[in-house]
C-alpha cells in the first residue's frame, strides 16, 4: 500500500528534546548517528550546523518540502487543541502550555522544511522505514527511535517491533528507544516480549531514566546493545 501524507501527523522535535530523550552525553553527539522514524524533527538540522554526523530516515522524505509544511499546517490545530482538551495527560514544566508547546514544535519543524532539500542532496534524508533498512551492517555507531515504537503498540505487532529492533540493531552498535508507554499513557504490552526475546538472543537491555518527560509517565527509554562476549562466541558473527 502506498505511503500518504494525508495520513500522517508531522510533529517534530528539537535537538534539545533528543538529548534529554536519550540521554544523549557531549561526547556521544560526536558518533554516527542515525535517526529512525525521525519525521520532521530538527535534530539533523541543528547537529549538522553544530558539525556533527546525522543521518535521519523516514517515509515522509519521499514528498517535497512545500507538500510537508502544507501538511504541518492542515493539521497543527487539531494537535494543539488535543492536547488543550488533554492537558492532564501531560507535563507542564519545561514545557508550559499548550501554546508553548505549539512554538516549540513549529521552531522545530520549520528547521527541518528549511534543511530537507539540501539534506537529501547531501545524503542526510534517507526515504526508508522500519523494519528494512538500506544501511550496512554497523553502520552506525548508536540509532535512536522516537514516539514511533512503544507509541504505537494498538497499530504495530510484536512481530512488528521485532523485527524492527533487530533490524535497528544490525545497522548500529546500540540502539536507543524512546519512549515506553503508548499513546494512553500505558507501558507498551510489547515491552516485555521484546525485552525476554532479546535477552534470549543474548543481547544487553537496559530501561534508563531521562531528564525528560512531557507525556506523563514517558520518561523511561530502552537502550539495547549487543553482547560482544557472546557474539564473538557465535559462528554467526
Amino acid at each position: 500500500m502506498a505511503f500518504k501524507l494525508e495520513t500522517v501527523i508531522p510533529w517534530g522535535r528539537s535537538l534539545d528534546e533528543y538529548v534529554r530523550m536519550f540521554d544523549l552525553q557531549p561526547d556521544e553527539l560526536k558518533f554516527t548517528l542515525l535517526d529512525c522514524a525521525g519525521g520532521p524533527a530538527s535534530f539533523n538540522a541543528e547537529m549538522t550546523r553544530q558539525g556533527y554526523t546525522v543521518i535521519s530516515c523516514d517515509p515522509i522524505y519521499q514528498f517535497p518540502a512545500k507538500e510537508i509544511k502544507r501538511r504541518i499546517q492542515e493539521v497543527y490545530p487539531t494537535v494543539i487543541d488535543g492536547v488543550t482538551a488533554n492537558r492532564d495527560n501531560y507535563v507542564w514544566q519545561t514545557i508550559e502550555s499548550p501554546e508553548a508547546l505549539g512554538q516549540i514544535r513549529l521552531s522545530a519543524m520549520e528547521q527541518f522544511v528549511d534543511d530537507l532539500s539540501m539534506g537529501i542532496e547531501q545524503g542526510r534524508y534517507i526515504n526508508a522505514a522500519l523494519p528494512i533498512l538500506p544501511f550496512t551492517m554497523n553502520q552506525f555507531n548508536l540509532a535512536v527511535c522516537s514516539h514511533f515504537l512503544f507509541s504505537y503498540s494498538d497499530l504495530l505487532s510484536l512481530e512488528f517491533h521485532l523485527n524492527s529492533i533487530r533490524e535497528l540493531c544490525r545497522v548500529a552498535d546500540q540502539v536507543r528507544i524512546f519512549p515506553l508507554v503508548d499513546i494512553s499513557g500505558e507501558i507498551s504490552p510489547h515491552l516485555s516480549p521484546v525485552i525476554r526475546e532479546f535477552n534470549n538472543q543474548g543481547y544487553n537491555l537496559e530501561i534508563k531514566q531521562v531528564a525528560y518527560e512531557f507525556q506523563k509517565g514517558g520518561n523511561q527509554m530502552l537502550q539495547v546493545t549487543e553482547n560482544v562476549e557472546t557474539c564473538h562466541g557465535a559462528s554467526e558473527c
